[in-house]
């Protein structure tokens, strides 16, 4: 086959293209710090890089998520801890109104330190985030959660629990809901409460209760009836007599697997119902325990009265704060379980970097010899080039 002058220039031309080609991918290389930009550069590279930038990114989000996360449930570590303290001031002045020397004015006092405790809580309740969000609505996050009441405080929240991923298959709980930190705190001991008839008229005042058999208590309900100022009856839900005996003040009484204490001298016909525990928000054994305080005490059987009404606002309280206690230290271990999670995400990300590092990154001093390379190519081309066109016999005749 003939090749003539136009076959040789186009085809120095082609090779000339893809020099200059080569060139501009090397020179965007040292440019933007990548071995390759493009996929049809280094497919199986791209590939992988692909991949490992998609796990990446998911693992930055988890981080996010968990960042997110630590600020909610210390939002909610802080309120709890706000909580603590309100209800043990709340106690304490509790057992301060629990004494027989405390005139009407010092009771009203008190009683008024417990309503603007009252409005602590409530406030705490209604915590916000810093994104604005309450964090004891449940899932209802826009809607305040608390109101003040007659009887203490209602609810608008919900009882829905709140969580974001942390990891592969990894959620934590960003939010405990109003209901079960203010309105889930069981009455009495938290096994059963004892409370006093209204109409009682001696001075009858309860002492500690406790589960004394777990195996012999069913969980029933009871009445302690007076039928002499020394002697009582247990009778069961049924109308039956379970136990009886003669009273001593200070003694506990002792049935069916649990015990009772009273003291003071109940009057015949008082009585004292033993039942099981049951819900009460912490807002409603903070108003109960406000409004007895009110209430004239000028009889003993009145004082007997606000004794036990104040013993019975301090077994919530007592309740109150065990639960607090519990949602609290439930929190800090999802803040440690967060905590781990980012350990094993920062792990996996820069391990996920360096892979990517290791198959992206260019070595800057081959590039550049290649480069310098490529480029004394070209100029020996070009100048070859053009000696080859300037070529012709009728130089030489």
């Amino acid at each position: 086959m003939r090749v003539t002058q136009n076959m040789e220039q186009a085809q120095f031309l082609s090779a000339l293209n893809q020099l200059e080609s080569s060139i501009s991918t090397t020179q965007d290389g040292i440019s933007s710090g990548l071995a390759f930009t493009t996929a049809s550069q280094n497919p199986v590279g791209a590939g992988l890089v692909a991949g490992y930038n998609q796990v990446l990114a998911q693992s930055q989000q988890y981080t996010a998520n968990g960042n997110s996360a630590n600020e909610s449930l210390n939002t909610e570590d802080s309120a709890l801890t706000q909580l603590q303290n309100q209800l043990q001031t709340l106690r304490d002045l509790a057992l301060e109104a629990n004494n027989a020397t405390e005139s009407p004015a010092n009771l009203s006092a008190i009683a008024t330190q417990v309503q603007q405790i009252q409005g602590s809580l409530l406030s705490i309740a209604n915590t916000q985030d810093g994104a604005g969000n309450f964090i004891f609505a449940g899932y209802a996050t826009q809607t305040q959660p608390f109101a003040q009441s007659a009887t203490g405080a209602t609810y608008s929240g919900d009882q829905g629990q709140r969580q974001v991923q942390i990891g592969a298959g990894q959620a934590v709980v960003i939010g405990d809901n109003g209901d079960l930190v203010f309105n889930q705190i069981k009455t009495g001991n938290g096994t059963f409460d004892v409370t006093p008839a209204t109409t009682n008229t001696g001075t009858g005042i309860l002492g500690a209760t406790s589960v004394t058999d777990p195996a012999s208590y069913n969980g029933g309900s009871f009445s302690i009836n007076f039928t002499a100022a020394n002697t009582y009856q247990v009778v069961n839900s049924g109308g039956t007599v379970v136990d009886s005996g003669t009273y001593t003040s200070g003694q506990a009484i002792s049935f069916s697997g649990i015990q009772v204490t009273l003291s003071g001298q109940p009057a015949a016909g008082d009585s004292f119902a033993v039942a099981p525990s049951s819900n009460q928000s912490v807002f409603t054994t903070v108003q109960n325990l406000a409004n007895a305080l009110q209430q004239s005490t000028t009889t003993p059987a009145g004082h007997a009265q606000l004794n036990n009404a104040i013993t019975g606002a301090i077994n919530g309280i007592d309740q109150a704060l065990g639960q607090t206690q519990t949602v609290q230290a439930s929190v800090g271990a999802r803040l440690n379980t967060i905590t781990t999670s980012q350990a094993v995400a920062t792990t996996q990300q820069t391990q996920l970097q360096t892979s990517i590092s290791n198959l992206q990154s260019l070595d800057y001093a081959s590039a550049v010899t290649s480069l310098d390379s490529e480029n004394t190519t070209l100029s020996a081309a070009m100048q070859a080039y053009a000696q080859t066109q300037g070529l012709s016999l009728f130089k030489y005749l």
